[in-house]
């Protein structure tokens, strides 16, 4: 039996177990997801106490995923990141490497979704609200499927940071957002507003318009009010656990080297937001 599982602390809210489990089920693979939870200073020690228990692949969440970088050769997107959300100890079980691999699956998260609902990218004008650990990702898959990246952060200087790193994209503050998405063919929300306040939202419905397609980075809820108010304007919409559904699809290739079963991993994760 191959055992893969998360990392992070704290992870009993994750939705990864059954999503992957069903991914697991419906190929008829001899395998599980588990969950760990180490001490917030303990990222190294337990990549590497993994490896030794036989673990085929981990997922890695908050708040482990730039310590998880010194622990692993690094894949070069994961390394223009600066963070690794996927660690593969298969080079490591063939004999081929001495430490894991580690990926960045949440990129392959953004421009999966979108693609998955038909969103062409390439030649686009996307605007990425929020220059955190999604932002990141998010600006770096964009400019690399081809779109003008425009990082738009409450703290504009970390938005102008995370801009110098990402090929051809621009960045800066909130006060010229509603010109920002008026020009942009994307939108992502990379922030976590509309998750704890239902209520709240990045961006004003008055600057919504029919030409977008908006995807939120947030999935509980599923439908945001940014989501909401973007289809009342018109615009194509992509919910969050589409984005969370296609890091772990990325994860589960990486791993098994096998397609996903992108509908059934799709059903289990949807189950468990109901």
């Amino acid at each position: 039996m191959d055992v893969y599982g998360l990392i992070g602390n704290p992870v009993g809210h994750s939705l990864s177990p059954p999503m992957h489990e069903a991914g697991y089920e419906a190929l008829g693979l001899d395998a599980r997801y588990v969950t760990f939870e180490p001490d917030a200073d303990a990222a190294a020690g337990a990549i590497a106490g993994a490896a030794d228990l036989g673990v085929a692949g981990l997922n890695v969440t908050v708040p482990f995923k730039r310590d998880a970088l010194d622990a692993v050769d690094p894949a070069p997107l994961a390394e223009r990141i600066g963070a690794v959300n996927t660690v593969d100890y298969g080079p490591v079980r063939k004999g081929d490497a001495d430490r894991p691999r580690g990926h960045n699956t949440d990129a392959a998260g953004v421009t999966r979704a979108l693609e998955h609902h038909d969103v062409t990218i390439d030649g686009r004008d996307a605007l990425v609200v929020g220059a955190g650990g999604a932002g990141r990702a998010a600006a770096f898959a964009l400019a690399d499927a081809g779109a003008a990246v425009h990082v738009a952060n409450r703290t504009a200087g970390r938005a102008v940071e995370l801009a110098e790193a990402v090929p051809g994209a621009t960045g800066g503050g909130l006060d010229d957002l509603a010109d920002r998405v008026a020009a942009a063919d994307l939108l992502v929300n990379a922030t976590s507003v509309g998750m704890e306040s239902p209520e709240e939202t990045p961006v004003p419905a008055e600057h919504l318009h029919g030409d977008l397609a908006v995807l939120d980075a947030v999935y509980a809820p599923i439908e945001t009010r940014l989501l909401r108010e973007a289809a009342d304007a018109g615009a194509t919409t992509v919910d969050g656990a589409w984005m969370l559904l296609f890091q772990g699809v990325e994860a589960f290739e990486i791993w098994t080297d096998e397609d996903a079963p992108v509908e059934a991993m799709n059903a289990a994760l949807r189950a468990e937001l109901e």
